[in-house]
């Protein structure tokens, strides 16, 4: 599967974007999809997640209450909300894919990835 993310930008700390990750070339609603971050000189880390059928979601403590994941298969597309953004924020977001039914917090367990789209959120 194909995935395409986008909707970053510059934002100041407070204020609010929302990314999409289009996919391509499969069955969309047979992957669950998760977003991570990676800033300058850190590792990618786990933001959210949210099962096949949108039932499921996960976030990573730093971003819950702040950011929501949604997903609408008739449009093969997976949303991050991301509200009351910090500058600790800043970084470049990453959409993912994976069929298995591993940890959705692992990096290593996601079969496709989009290319990163740069969120930098000013104090």
């Amino acid at each position: 599967v194909q995935l395409q993310a986008f909707g970053g930008g510059l934002v100041q700390a407070g204020g609010s974007l929302r990314l999409s990750c289009a996919a391509s070339g499969r069955t969309f609603s047979n992957y669950d999809m998760g977003w991570f971050r990676q800033a300058p000189g850190k590792e990618r880390e786990f933001v959210a997640a949210i099962s096949r059928n949108g039932v499921s979601t996960t976030y990573a403590d730093s971003v819950k209450g702040r950011f929501t994941i949604s997903r609408d298969n008739a449009k093969n597309t997976v949303y991050l909300q991301m509200n009351s953004l910090k500058p600790e924020d800043t970084a470049a977001y990453y959409c993912a894919a994976k069929r298995n039914p591993l940890s959705d917090s692992y990096r290593q367990n996601y079969d496709y990835w989009g290319q990163g789209t740069q969120v930098t959120v000013s104090s």
